[in-house]
């Protein structure tokens, strides 16, 4: 059984993201947990000590979050009825980045799914700092989905990878159920500017073979080109449905995310993106 976590700010890019998950996961038995944050604007101003005030305003954001909570439930049930998917919902007077850390810890979810904009969304983390601190820290993978992406069948899967990864199974699995679930393949692109992969990695991608073996798959190589250029001109060659990365140190997704001005670089995200923690803990 799957847990998801569903963050929303009941934006129309949230709703978007909620739409994919439940018809990614339409055949299988799943746990989704709405979850709404808030912070009430009056804490944005440091002059303002009345408690009584404070706490009236805390009560009428907390009312109108649960509210809402329970409105896109409905809407949920209406348009998404499965009998293999059950729901909870969360409203927290808190940050989405704290709230994530506290639920995670209590075994809420093992997955996340979100919109890559919005007040609460994915691309305030990945090109914003809010975001960039859920991605970066995230104890479980997350599924981000675009603005206005529909859904497609995940038919081609996108793993960009450098082979500096002692790749494990339960990194692994996530991008597995899905390519079992949708007889998918996995096209994983390795890009570099040296000619030869070192014993290192020549040893990670034997190890990709093998975790794969069950799994249709092809290995691509990519020389003199950086990664966001590599990423788009393969799908300009060949239609991705879900483009795929670990979170590692000292990587290129470490350099590709957090090192480099995402605006410099024209990196674009037009389908979904799961991003995978290097550690589980």
């Amino acid at each position: 059984m799957k847990k998801i976590l569903l963050p929303t700010d009941f934006s129309d890019n949230s709703w978007n993201a909620i739409k994919y998950a439940l018809q990614l996961y339409k055949n299988e038995t799943c746990v989704f947990t709405l979850l709404n944050t808030y912070t009430p604007l009056i804490y944005q101003y440091q002059d303002i000590n009345d408690s009584a005030f404070e706490m009236e305003m805390i009560e009428m954001t907390a009312k109108v979050s649960k509210e809402k909570l329970e409105s896109l439930s409905k809407i949920i049930e209406q348009e998404f009825s499965n009998p293999n998917h059950t729901f909870s919902q969360i409203s927290s007077f808190n940050t989405l980045t704290d709230e994530i850390k506290s639920l995670y810890k209590a075994n809420v979810m093992d997955l996340i799914v979100m919109g890559t904009k919005g007040a609460t969304g994915l691309q305030e983390v990945l090109f914003g700092s809010n975001t960039i601190h859920v991605l970066k820290h995230a104890k479980c993978p997350i599924i981000a989905v675009p603005s206005g992406f529909e859904f497609e069948t995940p038919r081609e899967l996108l793993f960009p990878s450098d082979y500096q990864i002692d790749f494990q199974d339960k990194q692994l699995q996530p991008i597995i159920d899905i390519a079992t679930s949708y007889q998918s393949r996995i096209n994983i692109l390795n890009v570099r500017y040296q000619e030869e992969l070192t014993e290192v990695q020549k040893k990670n991608r034997d190890t990709l073979e093998h975790l794969f073996t069950k799994t249709a798959h092809l290995f691509h190589d990519i020389h003199n080109q950086n990664v966001p250029e590599a990423i788009t001109i393969f799908q300009l060659k060949t239609p991705i449905n879900l483009l795929v990365m670990i979170n590692n140190k000292h990587s290129f997704f470490e350099n590709l995310f957090f090192k480099s001005n995402i605006n410099q670089i024209g990196f674009h995200l037009t389908i979904p993106f799961l991003v995978i923690p290097s550690t589980f803990k």
